[in-house]
């Protein structure tokens, strides 16, 4: 017995031994690999956004707490509300960890219902986690009247559409559960321009996270433009709750009803689409990265939220940090695949949007002026433009820059030149930029 309990200590301290060295080894391999590496972040929305802003934010901070101290670069890759990004990280960029994604948190829903374009499973993303919870609004501009969400009920509202987001599948949820008599106006490339056309009256309202309502919406929103109508939240948003904002369901009852429609089902559909909140921002990456580069990336994320650093610069974009593992995510999607198809399939055709709708083609905008201020390698391009500065972002493969009428990468564009951009506007992403020494 005594040899036995020798034996089987010895063997213990060996297995420890070699635990210890292998992993070692594996913190040493991932190290290697990300060591001098330049990690994209692919951001499923378009520039200016809330996603957008979080995806930046992350990409100035995480090569810190990811072994090998690697760069983040942050793409945008727009399309169908993330699916286009989604598709391509699942199916088509490289999975040995040097892509991560941050999608819309509609993406595991969308796959569900079984919407086509999807070409991924929401089970199969792997998740990192998310930096905030949200929560959703519904909001139209005081200039139309609206005194409250009842008035949604007898007069027509115009709602800025994004795709297959909160954007547009709640003005379709309320028209075909509640009887409200909300318009939409599809095809704008970001929230920018949506709160821009609130702002000259070419709509009137927009449903979003809250957050971002704040944030893209500035001075405009602050001032009371722009009415809250309802929370559109599992849980009551304090900002939200100080302002007087009803939750929705205070206003799902047999009164407000559709046709058809009975209390219970439309609480269950609105639950379905509100989950999803509580995804907030996700960051993913593809299903056959190494498990160790995954859980690297996902230990370098939750390090991240905790650094000074990051939340200071956080503060300084008036965002908000909640944390939301990517555990917590998995669990939250897994739920939503208990949910009886039937429901699912029911709620996919209520994202139908039924109603006027519209589909705006957004101008192009020249402005010209001198380069006053550039950022990030180029990136960010400011111009004084008789008086006022107009900023452009700038894609390495979206943006055709050319200095004395010769193709140039962005980063030649130097303060000082004089250059033109062509652009949907101020804090959208250039077209085309034209300069001169």
């Amino acid at each position: 017995m005594l040899l036995f309990k020798k034996f089987g200590i010895a063997s213990l301290a060996v297995a420890l031994g070699l635990g210890v060295s292998a992993g070692k080894g594996i913190a040493d391999d991932v190290a290697s690999f990300y060591k001098g590496k330049k990690i994209k972040i692919i951001i499923g929305s378009g520039p200016g956004g809330g996603y957008d802003t979080y995806s930046r934010l992350v990409g100035r901070h995480l090569g810190k707490h990811v072994p090998g101290n690697p760069t983040f670069l942050a793409q945008n890759k727009q399309g169908a509300a993330s699916i286009v990004a989604t598709n391509y990280i699942m199916n088509v960029a490289p999975k040995d960890g040097s892509i991560i994604g941050q999608v819309q948190r509609e993406i595991a829903l969308v796959q569900l219902m079984g919407r086509k374009g999807p070409k991924y499973k929401a089970k199969d993303i792997q998740w990192l986690g998310s930096l905030a919870k949200e929560a959703g609004v519904c909001a139209v501009a005081t200039k139309t009247g609206v005194k409250s969400f009842s008035d949604t009920y007898s007069k027509e509202y115009a709602m800025g559409g994004l795709g297959q987001n909160a954007s547009e599948f709640w003005p379709a949820l309320f028209n075909n559960l509640l009887a409200t008599k909300f318009k939409l106006i599809r095809g704008y490339p970001g929230t920018p321009q949506i709160h821009l056309a609130i702002q000259r009256g070419e709509l009137d309202g927009v449903c979003q996270s809250w957050a971002s309502f704040k944030e893209v919406g500035g001075k405009y929103v602050a001032d009371g433009n722009v009415k809250a109508l309802v929370q559109v939240a599992l849980q009551p948003d304090p900002d939200m709750q100080k302002l007087g904002v009803p939750m929705l369901a205070d206003l799902i009852t047999p009164d407000n009803l559709a046709k058809g429609q009975n209390v219970e089902d439309v609480k269950t559909f609105f639950k379905l689409t509100m989950v999803p909140g509580i995804m907030g921002r996700p960051f993913m990456m593809a299903n056959g990265v190494p498990k160790a580069r995954l859980d690297a990336m996902r230990k370098g994320f939750y390090a991240m939220v905790k650094d000074p650093a990051f939340l200071r610069d956080a503060k300084r974009l008036r965002r908000e940090i909640e944390l939301v593992t990517g555990e917590e995510i998995q669990a939250l999607v897994n739920e939503l695949s208990t949910v009886p198809k039937e429901k699912l399939a029911a709620l996919g055709g209520h994202f139908k949007f039924k109603g006027k709708v519209e589909k705006v083609v957004l101008p192009i905008v020249v402005h010209a002026g001198k380069v006053i201020k550039t950022k990030r390698k180029g990136r960010r391009i400011t111009i004084d433009h008789k008086g006022k500065k107009r900023r452009a972002k700038v894609s390495g493969k979206k943006t055709k820059v050319t200095l004395n009428g010769k193709k140039v990468k962005r980063s030649a564009i130097k303060v000082g030149m004089n250059c033109t951009f062509h652009y949907y506007g101020h804090k959208t992403r250039a077209k085309k930029i034209e300069c001169t020494n």
